[in-house]
This record gives structure tokens, C-alpha cells and sequence, in this order.
């Protein structure tokens, strides 16, 4: 966040939005550009703890009842190391809107710990949406970030490669953790603006992955039915993974009535 401080300015001057959910900010309170927001009429809900992870919320519609983890979010510990909380997980109430900012756990290789980890994180916040949908049907609710999961085959650029290569994000345990939340009654909101395949929010740094066009899908906001409906337009914002300071990831962006 630090490094691109000038490009998220200029992206939020650019596209207008109201609010926005950050991801992998490597931020601690104490060293988080709160000016950049500030100056530009946003208030801002940041949780970090360290030079990784980190997540935040700008909002300039509103910006109250800041959550930071969800209920009983699982914590790490690596072997014998005594576990601790991540930061990954933020929400807030942005108008009528409940956002949770998200940077869901990579995984790492399929049989490491951070997988077990991904999985256990996944199902306890998939047990906690759902219960916020049973507790109030009408409730506008975004689950939007980094979910590290591609949930169809056409959302990564060659399935043979990952398959082939025992690469995590495409696992069939990833996938069924991701339809969970689809199960439950939360609608993926952006695809059918943005229909695949080739339709990527992710290109890897290395082996020129970008200019060969060989992306993954893995950013997705899932909406609780009430504002599934409100949702009129969808993009990603693929221009912004362009240039010099470029993130990895490009914007993926919902206009709602």
C-alpha cells in the first residue's frame, strides 16, 4: 500500500467509487497512508499487524461498526509455534452496505499447513454468513478480496498446467469451500457482467505472465441476495495492471442502484 500509494490515489480520482475494499495492504496501523484517503474525502478502517497481510476499508458514504476478524477466525501456528491471529478479515457498514474486506489465506502447496489453515478459515466464515443471511434475509451484505480460489476450470489460463503441476487455487476441497458460500445464498456479482473465459484479475509477475495473457480469476465480491439485486454493472479494471508500480491484481468494480 505504501508503494502505490500515488497509483490508489489516482485510481480513486479516476474511477469514483464510494468505497473500497484493500487487500494485502503490508501495513501496521502506525505506517498506513491514511492521508492518501483523508485528503480525498474518504474516511478509512485499517487492520494490520505487520509487513504482511493486512486488509482496509475506504468508505465516503459512511464508515461505522468496524469489525476487525470475524467470530472465531482461525489463527495460524506452524508446527510447534504457538498460534496467532492474521490480518485478513475487516468489515464495516458503508451506508446500507456490510462490507468485509477479505484476503483469504493462499494455501501455499497442497499439502501444506496454510491449506488445512485456507480450509478451516473458509468454513468458519462460511458458517458465520450464513448465519447472518438466516438472521436477517434482507440484510446487504458484500464478501469481496483476495479469495485465492478459482472456481472454474476457464478461470485460470491452462488447468492442464496447474493440474500437472499439483498447484494449489483449483483443488476440488478449494472449489467445494468456494461454492459453500454460493450454497448458502451469496451470488458471485460480477461474472455475469463479465462473462469468460480469459476473464483474469491476477497475473503473476513472473515469465511475463501479463503480457502473455495468462491470468486467474480469483477476485470475486459475493453479495447476499438483497443486494444481488441492486447490482447493475460490473468491471475489472484490467488497465491498472499496466505500468510501472503496477499490483498484481487488477479492481474488480460494482455499481449498485
Amino acid at each position: 500500500m505504501r508503494a502505490r500509494a500515488d497509483r490508489v490515489e489516482a485510481w480513486l480520482e479516476k474511477s469514483g467509487v464510494d468505497v473500497l475494499a484493500i487487500q494485502e495492504t503490508k501495513c501496521k496501523d502506525d505506517n498506513f497512508p491514511w492521508e492518501v484517503f483523508e485528503h480525498n474525502g474518504y474516511d478509512v478502517a485499517h487492520f494490520g499487524f505487520n509487513q504482511w497481510n493486512g486488509v482496509a476499508i475506504a468508505s465516503r458514504v459512511g464508515l461505522k461498526d468496524v469489525e476487525r476478524t470475524f467470530p472465531d477466525q482461525p489463527p495460524f501456528g506452524k508446527g510447534d509455534q504457538d498460534p496467532v491471529q492474521e490480518a485478513r478479515a475487516i468489515a464495516a457498514t458503508c451506508g446500507d452496505l456490510r462490507l468485509w474486506s477479505l484476503y483469504v489465506p493462499n494455501g501455499r502447496a497442497r499439502n501444506d499447513e496454510h491449506m488445512v489453515y485456507k480450509l478451516a478459515w473458509l468454513r468458519q466464515l462460511r458458517e458465520h454468513a450464513a448465519d447472518w443471511l438466516r438472521e436477517d434475509p434482507q440484510a446487504q451484505i458484500a464478501l469481496a478480496g483476495d479469495w485465492n480460489i478459482a472456481p472454474q476450470d476457464d478461470d485460470v489460463w491452462d488447468i492442464e498446467f496447474f493440474e500437472d503441476n499439483q498447484m494449489t487455487h483449483v483443488t476440488e476441497d478449494e472449489r467445494a469451500a468456494f461454492r459453500a458460500f454460493l450454497e448458502a445464498g451469496y451470488a458471485d456479482v460480477v461474472r455475469p457482467h463479465t462473462p469468460g473465459p480469459g476473464v483474469y484479475t491476477y497475473w503473476d509477475y513472473t515469465n511475463l505472465r501479463f503480457q502473455k495473457r495468462q491470468g486467474m480469476r480469483i477476485d470475486f465480491i459475493l453479495g447476499s441476495p438483497a443486494l444481488a439485486q441492486r447490482v447493475r454493472a460490473a468491471h475489472i479494471d484490467k488497465d491498472e495492471r499496466r505500468g510501472k508500480g503496477a499490483s498484481d491484481h487488477a479492481p474488480v468494480v460494482v455499481e449498485l442502484d
